[in-house]
This record gives C-alpha cells, sequence and structure tokens, in this order.
C-alpha cells in the first residue's frame, strides 16, 4: 500500500510539474508577444484533426519621400536610378516574407511635370526600384496623396497597377474602396488597411469620397470587421501624429487604443518624420495589438536631426490549425535602423545605421545604441 501511495505521489508531482511548465510559458511568451485563439464554428467529434501550422514575416519601412533634391540626383539621362540609394540595404529589405512602405509622394511621372515639396510628384522609376528591392505593398494614404489633384492620383495608381504593386489607401472607384486588400503568403491571409488624418486642406471632390481613408472610427470598425473576416492577420498604415515630435502624441496613444479594441494586430504609423517607440497594446478582450508610433522616413532629401534616420520592423507571425480551431502568435518584434547620407543635396545614398561612418559622424559613435534604447521607451506620451 505505502509503494502504490509513493507512486502515486510521484506521478502527481510529475504531473504538476509538467502543467507548471507549460503555464510558465504561456505567460512568458504572452508578455512579450500576442496569442489568439479562434474557436471551432463547428463541431470535430470523431475527426482526428492534424495540426498544421505555418510562419510568415511582416515588416514595414517608413516615408518614401521624393524631395526634387533626390530625383535630380537620381537622374541619369532620360530616365531616374533610384537603386544605388538603396543598394546597401537590398538584401535586409528582401528578408521579410511582406513588406510594407508608406509610399509618401505620388508617382504620376514626368509627363504633367515632376515637382517636391510642397505638393510633390515623383519619377515612375522610384516605384520601379521600390519593387526591386523588396516592397510588396504600398500605401498611399496620407497628407501628400491630392497634393497634384485627382488625375495625378489617378496616373500614380495606374501605374502602380501597371508595374503590379499593391497598394492601400487611395482609390480609383467605389468598388475599389470597399474591397479589404488581403495578400496571402505561406497559408496565412494579411488585411491591409490605411488612412490619413488629412489632405493639407485639399477637399475631396463631391462625390468621390472614396478617393482616400480619411479618419473616421465608425468607417474604420466597419472595415476592421470586414477585414477580420477575410484574413489571418490585420494591419493598419496610418498616417497621424505630430511632425518631427518623437514620441507619440496623447491622441496617437488614444486611436491605437480603439484600434487594437476593435481586432487590428498591428499598427504602422507614420507622418512625424522622426522615429517613435514600439509598445504593445492591450485590447478589451485581454489580447494585444503591436503599435509602431511612428516608422521616421526611410528615403527622403530632409537632413535635419533625427529626420534622415529610420528603419525596418519585422514581426513574425505564427498559424496553428487543428480542425477548425485556428491559433494566431505574434513574436517580439526586431528593428532594423538605417540612415541616409548626402553631401550638399547630393549623394543621397541609405546605410544600415549600425555601420554608417556618416552618421557616427554627424551624430556620436553611439548612435545606434540610443536609437535601439529610443524605440523601446513605451508608454511615453507628448
Amino acid at each position: 500500500m505505502q509503494k502504490k501511495t509513493h507512486l502515486l505521489f510521484v506521478f502527481l508531482l510529475l504531473l504538476f510539474g509538467i502543467i507548471g511548465i507549460i503555464l510558465t510559458y504561456t505567460i512568458d511568451h504572452s508578455s512579450s508577444a500576442y496569442k489568439e485563439v479562434r474557436p471551432n464554428s463547428g463541431s470535430d467529434k470523431g475527426n482526428l484533426a492534424k495540426e498544421e501550422s505555418s510562419e510568415i514575416t511582416l515588416a514595414a519601412i517608413g516615408d518614401i519621400l521624393i524631395h526634387d533634391r533626390v530625383y535630380n540626383d537620381a537622374r541619369e539621362g532620360n530616365r531616374f536610378n533610384f537603386d544605388k540609394m538603396l543598394d546597401n540595404i537590398t538584401s535586409e529589405l528582401k528578408k521579410p516574407d511582406l513588406l510594407i512602405a508608406n509610399q509618401e509622394t505620388i508617382v504620376a511621372g514626368e509627363s504633367i511635370g515632376l515637382s517636391g515639396y510642397p505638393a510633390f510628384n515623383s519619377p515612375h522609376e522610384i516605384a520601379d526600384s521600390l519593387k526591386k528591392a523588396g516592397i510588396d505593398i504600398v500605401t498611399t494614404a496620407n497628407n501628400h496623396a491630392l497634393d497634384r489633384g485627382v488625375d495625378a492620383q489617378k496616373l500614380s495608381l495606374d501605374y502602380l497597377n501597371q508595374i503590379g504593386l499593391p497598394h492601400v489607401g487611395t482609390y480609383l472607384s467605389q468598388d475599389d474602396q470597399d474591397k479589404v486588400v488581403v495578400l496571402k503568403k505561406k497559408g496565412i491571409k494579411v488585411a491591409y488597411l490605411a488612412y490619413t488624418y488629412g489632405l493639407n486642406g485639399i477637399p475631396i471632390p463631391e462625390g468621390k469620397e472614396y478617393i482616400v481613408n480619411i479618419l473616421d472610427k465608425k468607417r474604420m470598425s466597419s472595415e476592421i470587421q470586414k477585414a477580420k473576416k477575410e484574413a489571418d492577420v490585420v494591419v493598419m498604415m496610418i498616417h497621424w501624429g505630430n511632425e518631427y515630435q518623437r514620441f507619440p502624441s496623447n491622441e496617437q496613444k488614444e486611436l491605437a487604443q480603439f484600434l487594437v479594441d476593435e481586432g487590428v494586430h498591428i499598427i504602422f504609423g507614420s507622418h512625424p518624420h522622426v522615429l517613435q517607440p514600439i509598445e504593445w497594446v492591450k485590447g478589451k478582450n485581454g489580447h494585444k495589438g503591436l503599435v509602431v508610433y511612428s516608422l521616421g522616413n526611410f528615403l527622403s532629401g530632409q537632413d535635419e536631426e533625427y529626420r534622415d534616420i529610420g528603419g525596418m520592423v519585422t514581426v513574425t507571425v505564427k498559424k496553428k490549425q487543428l480542425g477548425k480551431q485556428t491559433s494566431i502568435t505574434m513574436d517580439a518584434p526586431s528593428f532594423y535602423p538605417t540612415f541616409v547620407s548626402s553631401k550638399d543635396e547630393k549623394d543621397y545614398k541609405m546605410y544600415p545605421l549600425q555601420v554608417s561612418e556618416h552618421a557616427i559622424n554627424k551624430y556620436s559613435p553611439s548612435i545606434y545604441k540610443e536609437i535601439m534604447e529610443h524605440m523601446q521607451k513605451e508608454g511615453q506620451a507628448e
């Protein structure tokens, strides 16, 4: 009897030990990342379901803001070559499975005349170079979307369609706007949504409200719910905040909370032209959303303090499916900072911040460490 009691005691210790390990792993995992389990929509009783799993990396970069000095530097005879500006970082850009950029200037091309600040229009070739470098989709919802008018915007979107570069946030018709943009990779469907705070005071023509997505909670909520039905992961690209401020405003934080509460998994922000921190935001149902308040400038002609530093944020998303039950998890993000070097408004070239002598000479030998620490200063607000 004593022997049986002893064996039972040992068995219980082992059982509780295993449970403890599982619980510890779950707690540690959820403290730094996101997990979502979608319940069965039906019964799998009597079926021996096989678990299937896949994972992808989702990434984003900041503002592609092509000032006239940048496209003038790219000019080679009767064409433009932006490849040389991106060469040093192209290998990194090609690593993520899906990479999105904020194409802040329209790419209507030379037929209507190129222009820089304040009413931008860029050469077609910048879109060609982005696609060649590894960008899979661009957001076009920003305050410069209608800089040159509705016809110019159409020319820009027509060109993106022509080269097969998906876009989100501005549209050619109501039917276009009504469709959720979903990209699929390795069995994981990712929905991309995009909105901007405004258009620099430029009015949207009556009857063409579909042209660009303007921040509106009611519409955003509706589109998020639609996206959740069509995809595994919902990514929100949002143009918000205050220019040149290195920390998010209270308005940004409030809107981020709303979006996570509605079910957005990842928020990538733009507009401040400088980097703002990354944080996990807890939703009302206990789930988490990843918020990158600002990705800063990626390629631009701005060289004022911190406006020439940007980067790429990457998140690993894992999907597991057992029968009709699906779970989505997101690992802690990684950040790859970049620097745009130039001299006398020429020789624009991007470098990894960590090895950029130009950045070290301009800022300090500790600039890489400073930026990495800055991106982790979550919870602060201007």
